[in-house]
């Protein structure tokens, strides 16, 4: 028995992709983008080496 007609899909000609890659290679930058490229300070990033460094020093909270 063969496939019904709307069993057979057609090739994807890639749409879905293009359009992504069109919207990522456009030269607006959304917020998010700007954010996560947005230099943190060194004392964000570190929280929890300073804390095991201060109680290595013997240091209490």
């Amino acid at each position: 028995m063969t496939k019904h007609l709307a069993d057979h899909r057609t090739s994807s000609q890639g749409g879905r992709s293009k359009h992504f890659l069109s919207i990522e290679k456009s030269a607006a930058k959304s917020p998010w983008e700007v954010l996560r490229q947005q230099p943190r300070l060194r004392e964000e990033q570190t929280p929890r080496l300073k804390e095991f460094l201060r109680i290595e020093r013997g240091e209490l909270a």
